[in-house]
């Protein structure tokens, strides 16, 4: 099959599957009451990649403090990137929140997303935002290799995710090929080693009998149960586990200290659509999601790495800073497409 025919079943398929995510988010307040109809706060439309139990709690907060109707679709970022390309200059979203730059790149290359203002750009930390003032980040996010704590030692696990194609992890690794975030290191990958090493990866990872899930979560809980050895995800996933279970939870996290693409720190990120009908209100939420208030929700909630200064980072975890993450621009992740067309090839996608 074409690449290109590839591509177009894949997008007509993620429409498909957020088609019906949409749902509205209860401000609070009645837009307008209390007040002329000139002084209604508004309403605004999300389309969000990332998921609700996530970011549906700071996106409430949100619409109550300042009484706008606010609507969230939600979906993965793929699937929402997709939606956003086929609907084109007719969607009817105002902000698009995604899990990763590789969703923001991919739409913002598109031609669909305007510029932000200095006044929000100059919030961010400059690594963690659009050069081009396209989109900002919210909140950082490392990769990680979760692993059993009964099953695996952090000594036993190597530095460099290419590693993981040795025999010896035959049947002992987890991952979850359509997440966005996965498909983001897969850009990584493609940036550092190009196309062919990345595809001889993601094959010598395939020879290895791998277990494919849905998402981070389920690889965390698989690991922890023992189903599986070690798993691909992000940092934060572990932490609700954590919070949950206890310190008896057997689960934990280990960055990959090799600084290769399996080292790869990346943010959640925001953008705005050009043709949204709500500009104020979308720009005002975005400003929101920088502020401290924000910023601290993220820290303390979901375990991310704050984006702007002043704010400290989760406690317990290494400093972002010292972390051996892999040099890359992260606005060289846009090619979502292309990686999704890799992915596709090698068998490891539909």
């Amino acid at each position: 099959m074409a690449k290109a025919s590839r591509w177009a079943i894949l997008l007509m398929a993620a429409t498909l599957l957020a088609i019906s995510a949409c749902a509205p988010i209860q401000s609070g307040a009645t837009a307008g009451a209390g007040s002329n109809a000139g002084d209604a706060p508004g309403s605004l439309v999300i389309y969000s990649g990332r998921s609700e139990n996530l970011v549906g709690p700071i996106i409430a907060q949100f619409a109550e403090s300042t009484g706008i109707d606010v609507q969230v679709r939600y979906g993965s970022t793929s699937e929402i990137a997709a939606a956003l390309l086929e609907e084109g200059a007719n969607s009817p979203a105002d902000v698009f929140f995604a899990q990763d730059p590789g969703g923001l790149g991919a739409v913002a290359n598109a031609g669909l997303v305007a510029g932000l203002p200095e006044t929000i750009l100059t919030q961010v930390k400059p690594a963690f935002r659009s050069p081009t003032g396209q989109w900002v980040g919210v909140s950082g996010r490392a990769r990680v290799v979760v692993y059993n704590t009964d099953m695996v030692t952090p000594a036993e696990l190597p530095a460099d995710i290419w590693d993981f194609t040795a025999p010896e992890w035959s049947g002992r690794i987890g991952w979850a090929p359509t997440n966005g975030s996965f498909q983001a290191m897969v850009t990584a990958m493609r940036v550092i080693w190009g196309d062919e090493k990345t595809a001889e990866w993601l094959q010598g990872i395939q020879a290895n009998n791998p277990v494919v899930f849905e998402g981070n979560s389920p690889i965390v809980q698989a690991v922890a149960a023992g189903e599986i050895e070690v798993g691909f995800v992000n940092h934060y996933y572990l932490y609700r586990f954590l919070k949950e279970e206890g310190e008896g939870f057997k689960a934990r996290n280990h960055f990959l200290t090799g600084g290769g693409p399996g080292s790869l720190v990346m943010v959640a990120g925001v953008s705005r659509l050009a043709n949204g009908k709500n500009e104020a209100n979308a720009l005002r939420f975005i400003e929101f999601l920088t502020s401290p208030e924000a910023q601290q929700y993220f820290t303390e909630q979901t375990n991310e790495y704050p984006v702007i200064d002043g704010v400290a980072g989760p406690e317990g975890l290494t400093p972002i800073e010292e972390l051996n993450a892999i040099d890359v621009d992260l606005t060289d992740l846009a090619d979502l497409r292309g990686t999704t067309q890799l992915l596709s090839e090698v068998g490891v996608l539909p």
